[in-house]
C-alpha cells in the first residue's frame, strides 16, 4: 500500500496529551493533510504541508506512524509524528497561500475528547486510526512532562526506567 497522501501529527508537549487539529471555512474540523508531489517522499510532504497550512516551518519527523487506507477517493494517508523546535500557541490563525487563501483555525483538542461531530466522516476514522496507533506506540501519555523535552525522550526515558 503506497501513500498518495500525507497528514504530520504535531502533539503537545504538555499532559494531557493534545493533537492539533484545524477548523477550514467551508469544510469542519481537519487535520493537516495533502498531497504526495512526484519524487517526493511522504515525510517530506508531511513537512511541507504542515507548513503551508499552519506556518510551523522548523518541524521535524520522530515517528513515522504508518499507512492508513481512508476509502475514500483512494486515498492511502502516510501519518508522521512530527515536532516543533518551539513552543506552540493553544491557538492561531494562519491564511494559505495554497487553498485559495483560506484562513484556518489551529487549536489542540484532548485525545480523550475529540470533536469528531465537528469533522467529515473521513476525519473521524482517520482520528480514530491515529488514537489506535498512538496508544499501540506508547505515544499516549498519561503521566507528568518535564520541561520542554519531547514526548519520544519522555517516553523513552519511562520505559527505560520500568
Amino acid at each position: 500500500m503506497y501513500p498518495n497522501k500525507a497528514c504530520p501529527v504535531v502533539l503537545s508537549t504538555s499532559l494531557p496529551i493534545k493533537i492539533l487539529l484545524f477548523r477550514h471555512p467551508l469544510a469542519g474540523t481537519q487535520l493537516v493533510k495533502g498531497t504526495i508531489e512526484n519524487g517526493e517522499t511522504p515525510g517530506a510532504a508531511a513537512l511541507r504541508e504542515l507548513e503551508e497550512e499552519s506556518g510551523i516551518s522548523d518541524a521535524v519527523i520522530g515517528l513515522d506512524l504508518g499507512c492508513w487506507k481512508s476509502d475514500h477517493q483512494d486515498q492511502v494517508w502516510s501519518f508522521h509524528l512530527c515536532r516543533s523546535g518551539r513552543e506552540l500557541p493553544e491557538c492561531w490563525v494562519h491564511q494559505t497561500l495554497d487553498d485559495h487563501g483560506h484562513l484556518f483555525e489551529f487549536f489542540w483538542a484532548s485525545l480523550h475528547n475529540l470533536p469528531y461531530a465537528d469533522c467529515h466522516p473521513v476525519f473521524q476514522r482517520a482520528l480514530e486510526f491515529l488514537c489506535e496507533t498512538l496508544k499501540t506506540s506508547g505515544h499516549w501519555g498519561e503521566g507528568r512532562m518535564e520541561g520542554n523535552r519531547s514526548h519520544d525522550s519522555i517516553i523513552l526515558a519511562q520505559s527505560a526506567s520500568n
